[in-house]
């Protein structure tokens, strides 16, 4: 005699990942209802504070990566390069090599994402800015600001993640390839992020450049361990 489980069943999310039942997985009678949908989905205050603690961590981690010398992946990262090769303002150009992007977010993410993303990417620049004449740091070692930095930036992102926003960049581009193209998003990025490492070489010494290194992995394993489909039911 076999047992038959009560719980829901497996099933598919909408880029075709499977997903499983778990703790967080409403009951079948009242899953995929309007009222489910009103339960699970965050309120005003909710986005606003989740949006603001975002913007207050990432532009903390990436302020400590500047502190460090160091950089990161994605268009924040060619952001520092442009920063520490031409001295130009960091904030400034992260919103402006982000603008190209913005279209892509509009057409496959819809205009909450692609606003909440404009407000992100335009906070943490100011912020990582100012910041260091609000709190300045007299020494940060290259190890301590990659760890820490990546961290920071990793949680950042997250919160963005799970209030339909995000630091914009190449990650929306990849996205977009792996819907419409069937292209790894995961490989696109790693892609960009390591023709962005190898530029790296031309303007950071390597010791940088292999802090940078370690700074993004730590973000991505940030990300990797508190980011799955089907664990945070709150959009």
């Amino acid at each position: 005699m076999s047992l038959q489980s009560h719980g829901p069943a497996p099933c598919d999310d909408a880029d075709g990942h499977l997903v499983t039942a778990g703790p967080l997985t409403p009951p079948p009678d009242v899953a995929g209802t309007p009222a489910d949908e009103k339960a699970l989905r965050h309120s005003v205050a909710e986005d606003v504070q989740g949006m603001v603690l975002a913007m207050l961590v990432a532009s903390l981690g990436l302020a400590i990566f500047a502190k460090g010398g160091l950089m990161i992946g994605g268009m924040a990262g060619m952001a520092f390069l442009l920063h520490y090769s031409m001295g130009w303002n960091f904030g400034l150009v992260f919103v402006l090599v982000n603008l190209p992007f913005y279209w892509v977010a509009v057409r496959r993410m819809g205009w909450e994402f692609t606003l909440k993303t404009f407000a992100a990417v335009t906070a943490c620049g100011l912020l990582t800015d100012m910041l260091p004449r609000w709190a300045d740091f007299s020494h940060i070692a290259p190890l301590y600001s990659a760890l820490v930095g990546g961290a920071l930036s990793g949680l950042g992102i997250l919160f963005f993640i799970r209030h339909r926003a995000s630091l914009g960049g190449i990650g929306i581009l990849a996205v977009y390839l792996q819907r419409t193209r069937g292209w790894s998003a995961g490989k696109v990025q790693m892609s960009f992020d390591a023709c962005l490492m190898v530029a790296a070489f031309f303007v950071l010494s390597p010791s940088k450049v292999m802090y940078s290194a370690i700074g993004a992995v730590v973000l991505s394993l940030v990300l990797m361990f508190n980011h799955r489909p089907g664990r945070y039911m709150g959009v």
